[in-house]
């Protein structure tokens, strides 16, 4: 099964973000988001495990910190991410609409969100190549690509 369609196209409030910088992690075998940012984030993520599609959320992630997302060496190639600027408002987001709700949240399935009482997003995809470690940088477009921790 994939997951794609078409995202809500919520404007940004006044600030476009964009990802600028996916690289591999550091030796430690994680999933880690670091906030480049001066805003406060929120973070889903979005993989698909041996029962099938998963969301999980929310980590919040201070401005200029980093957070491990899952633990242990990857076990798929890629993972779905939607994170909104609870500071500044906006979101990175994406094509691939995945279920979320406002509060912590695991959900199974990515279908019929809104039936089955959830929000629906749009998250983008994250290619890790396949590595077992992997940091993404979340940045905005007025601030310069920092090296990954």
């Amino acid at each position: 099964m994939s997951v794609s369609g078409t995202g809500r196209g919520r404007a940004l409030a006044g600030t476009a973000l964009v990802i600028l910088a996916l690289v591999p992690g550091p030796a430690r075998a994680d999933l880690r988001m670091c906030n480049q940012t001066a805003s406060k984030v929120g973070i889903s993520l979005g993989y698909r495990d041996p029962q099938g599609w998963v969301t999980e959320g929310w980590w919040d992630v201070a401005p200029k910190a980093c957070e491990t997302l899952l633990k242990g060496s990857l076990a798929a190639r890629f993972y779905y991410v939607f994170a909104v600027d609870y500071t500044r408002g906006g979101e990175w987001s994406g094509r691939s609409l995945m279920c979320t709700k406002d509060r912590e949240f695991t959900i199974r399935g990515v279908e019929d969100c809104l039936a089955r009482g959830f929000d629906r997003n749009g998250f983008y995809e994250v290619d890790t190549g396949e590595q077992k470690s992997w940091t993404i940088q979340l940045t905005d477009p007025n601030q310069p690509a920092a090296p990954a921790p």
